[in-house]
């Protein structure tokens, strides 16, 4: 930040520190506190973390992973749909079971065999195979706990009974899709038809097996998929089919994968941390064996574990909800730690170089002055992004910001006292003229002068054997002032930026347009998982036709009214005029009864006529008893049936629920349509909304912070354009990187916001208070001052969460490549594009020069070099 204010020197467009001065105070206060009693720093958040670490023993009990209550959003209108299904058209799957009627996707146990070598799943050979399938899978016990309708069991395929020699003509006179009473789009796939639609080949057949799940039963079937799921891959191995190669899936398949996936990032924590503690101990060694920052650097990633051990135990003695995104969450915060260690020793070096050398109380205090107000800052930033995240539809979102913020704020609390402490008693030692490692005083040999430098650098002090001296500036800041801040501010480079700028932004906004939205379910498994393959089967041949879709007259309407029959009618052909329905297959209980009465001359305009002869309509078609919620004198509820076709993309799922909902809003007739997937597709409606809802309200909070605690609102200005520019970046480069707009990228876009703050603020406010004479000569400035902790605040960042590329899992990898998005861009604005833009509008809003004294500079997050 900026120095100390000149004595009568009050608040003013270019000087807003009215909030800074007193914090810097307060910090400096709480600095020389640690330094004077340093101890108690250090047990009590031991203590502290230990007592809130027991609180891991109610994880069991907190695991939320339930994919429907995490990844769908709350009060979304299918699940208020599905209630209003349940209510209105109770299911038995032991009397009366119908896969379109189920308000559910049921318990079921799907195979998909496809013929091999391409040839047709209808010939004997691939026949064969079916039928020892179908044989193996009911030697399994199926019968006893099948969905049953009027005594017998489900059929898993209306074909299989088909598929016996004896059959042979009836194969040959089948129709696709539909033939006779059946439906073959979901039970036949890679169907060859000829020009009338007499199938002539098929690559694969869907074989489905629904179990019981009403009542006591429901326990029974989940045994019974259990134990097929640990059987199958055996079982397959040893029938080793010649003619067909088999993939499978069950109803709990999803979600027993998707909980499995917190295992296998486990061990990548560890990975994460070695590397962390590895970069942070390069970053701060010394060749000496006094003047040395090993223990710091090991401390401050302890410091971050201790905050994660924290939170994480407090938010589960609390009852929060411990959602799989939450694993996320220890990979960012020990970056973030990292960083804020770094900032902390980097200030404590800069108040040790200074020629005077006053009791440690003053240096820790000076030290809290300059770096715990940048601290604040990004954390503040942080914490208020994520505690905005929280406002959402998506309870994966909101657990997991809820954890990861609060852990933020722990990380920021055992910065300022458990690290503060670690640096005094670390800097006790130093004055001990102690060993890094032993501790044992360390003397000046009599022959050190013929000793080489290695041996005086680890076992005297230091290269020369003389006491420790303030090391010379560093490497990377001397190349970052003579070569890089130069050469970017070169008049022939700078078009060359604008340029690379312009390529960006147009990529990114081109990017944006292409979003895909929504959450494939698939990747909620790991890569090797065996519902992988299914999946990629079922789209490959079972596409074509989507789910069947009911629609449902929500309230007690006079059927027996010409005038409403005809309003059903209407609805009944605007629903299906959607160009994802194909009329050729719906299904109306009051279409059948209508055609009956014309044949039969039935007055059905008559209530009683109406009501009295439904009994005949059940008789033709049994299942529509069970579309018709009727009590002795009305009729409750109805509902029809259409099937949709085409549905094979995110945006065919989205423009379907919104076109089907849509037109049924319009219709006369108050009616709802209804189908199981539409609990997954609500997302649609709701995750661009609730996205670009927390990415304005956040970034109006980074403005807000940024205008109070940085005294300079040009620096501000800069601020939000940078926030902009990385969101805008990473959301269309995400695009190009096969990502998603869902729940679990939606929880980085808001990471973006605070991050995209971190990089930006410090080089533009170096840029602002520097007292060169020139623009070009500033931004060099700037450079020179921050360019290295920027860049080392990006490679630290990156090490936190490098090692979820090597997941195996769709929502770690997503996390690690929009972590990367953000950091890369955000270090690329801060190094590249700021500072050149900078240097074209460098005059507004800048300080009055003043060459008697040059201001401290800011110390950010970033600002780390450890000289």
């Amino acid at each position: 930040m900026a120095g100390p204010q000149r004595p009568g020197e009050g608040c003013s467009c270019r000087n807003t520190n009215c909030l800074e001065r007193p914090l810097r105070r307060l910090f400096e206060g709480l600095g020389s506190g640690v330094a004077a009693c340093p101890w108690p720093f250090v047990l009590v958040p031991l203590l502290l973390s230990g007592g809130l670490g027991s609180g891991f023993l109610f994880l069991p009990q907190r695991q939320a992973n339930d994919i429907e209550g995490q990844f769908t959003p709350t009060g979304g209108p299918a699940k208020a749909e599905r209630d209003f299904v349940r209510q209105h058209f109770p299911t038995n799957d032991s009397e009366r079971f119908s896969v379109q009627q189920m308000p559910t996707e049921g318990a079921y146990a799907a195979l998909i065999a496809v013929a091999a070598n391409g040839s047709s799943v209808l010939a004997p050979a691939a026949r064969q195979d079916v039928q020892k399938l179908d044989k193996a899978m009911r030697a399994r016990g199926y019968d006893q706990v099948c969905a049953r309708s009027d005594g017998v069991c489900a059929s898993p395929n209306p074909l299989l009974p088909m598929l016996g020699d004896e059959e042979v003509a009836a194969l040959e006179e089948l129709t696709f899709p539909g033939s006779g009473p059946f439906f073959l789009g979901t039970a036949l796939g890679g169907v060859r038809t000829d020009a009338s639609g007499r199938v002539l080949s098929a690559r694969a057949l869907k074989l489905v097996y629904y179990l019981r799940e009403d009542g006591p039963e429901a326990a029974e079937s989940r045994r019974w998929l259990e134990d097929f799921l640990q059987d199958a891959p055996s079982d397959l191995a040893e029938m080793s089919f010649a003619s067909i190669q088999v993939t499978y899936f069950t109803s709990l398949s999803r979600q027993l994968e998707f909980e499995g996936n917190t295992k296998s990032v486990v061990p990548l924590i560890s990975i994460t941390y070695f590397l962390t503690i590895t970069f942070s101990v390069i970053s701060c060694l010394r060749l000496s064996c006094i003047r040395n920052n090993v223990w710091l650097a090991c401390f401050g990633v302890i410091s971050a574990g201790l905050a994660v051990l924290s939170s994480f135990g407090l938010l589960l003695f609390c009852g929060v909800p411990f959602v799989i995104t939450v694993a996320n969450a220890p990979f960012l915060i020990l970056g973030v730690g990292v960083d804020d260690m770094f900032i902390m020793i980097a200030s404590w070096e800069q108040s040790l170089r200074k020629k005077d050398k006053p009791d440690v109380n003053f240096l820790l205090g000076e030290t809290y002055s300059e770096a715990a107000l940048s601290v604040t800052i990004t954390t503040l930033t942080d914490v208020l992004a994520f505690f905005i995240g929280t406002w959402t539809a998506f309870p994966s979102v909101r657990s997991f910001c809820l954890y990861t913020g609060t852990a933020f704020v722990f990380c920021y609390v055992y910065t300022m006292t458990f690290f503060g402490a670690i640096i005094v008693l670390n800097h006790k030692r130093e004055q001990g003229n102690r060993h890094w490692l032993t501790c044992v005083p360390v003397g000046a040999d009599k022959d050190q002068a013929e000793k080489s430098c290695l041996y005086n650098a680890c076992c005297v002090g230091n290269c020369s054997g003389q006491s420790s001296q303030p090391e010379s500036e560093h490497p990377m800041s001397v190349f970052f002032t003579k070569y890089y801040g130069p050469f970017l501010t070169n008049k022939w480079i700078k078009p060359l930026v604008l340029l690379l700028y312009g390529v960006y932004l147009g990529g990114s906004i081109y990017g944006c347009t292409q979003i895909r939205e929504g959450i494939d379910l698939r990747n909620l498994a790991n890569d090797d998982s065996y519902v992988i393959p299914y999946y990629d089967d079922n789209d490959k041949y079972f596409s074509a036709y989507g789910p069947r879709v009911m629609a449902v007259v929500t309230e007690s309407v006079d059927y027996w009214n010409e005038t409403v029959r005809l309003g059903i009618e209407n609805c009944t052909q605007d629903l299906e005029g959607i160009s994802y329905v194909d009329k050729n297959f719906s299904q109306s209980w009051l279409r059948a009864y209508t055609e009956i009465a014309k044949q039969q001359s039935l007055n059905i305009n008559d209530k009683g006529i109406f009501i009295g002869n439904l009994p005949e309509l059940f008789q033709c078609v049994q299942t529509f008893e069970w579309d018709i919620n009727k009590t002795h004198d009305k009729i409750e509820a109805s509902r029809f049936f259409i099937q949709t076709v085409n549905v094979t993309s995110a945006i065919d799922e989205k423009n379907l629920v919104n076109q089907l909902r849509e037109t049924a809003e319009q219709c006369s007739i108050p009616l709802m349509v209804y189908h199981p997937a539409f609990i997954y597709y609500d997302q649609y409606l709701v995750i661009v909304q609730n996205t670009i809802q927390n990415v304005i309200v956040a970034a109006g909070a980074m403005l807000v912070v940024s205008l109070l605690l940085i005294p300079n609102p040009l620096c501000c200005l800069w601020v939000t354009f940078a926030i902009a520019s990385v969101i805008v970046g990473v959301a269309g480069f995400m695009t190009f990187w096969n990502v998603n707009l869902d729940s679990i990228s939606m929880i980085n876009l808001v990471i973006c916001i605070g991050f995209s703050v971190d990089f930006s603020a410090h080089v533009s406010y170096a840029f602002v208070v520097s007292r060169e004479s020139t623009a070009n000569n500033r931004a060099i400035d700037a450079l020179s001052l921050l360019g290295y902790p920027v860049l080392q605040g990006a490679v630290s960042t990156i090490l936190g969460v490098v090692v979820l590329a090597a997941a195996k899992t769709y929502i770690f990898r997503t996390f690690f490549k929009i972590m990367f998005l953000v950091i890369l861009f955000g270090a690329l604005h801060g190094l590249v594009f700021i500072p050149v833009f900078l240097t074209f509008f460098g005059n507004f809003g800048r300080s009055s020069p003043n060459t008697e004294s040059k201001p401290e500079v800011p110390r950010y997050r970033d600002n780390k070099d450890c000289p």
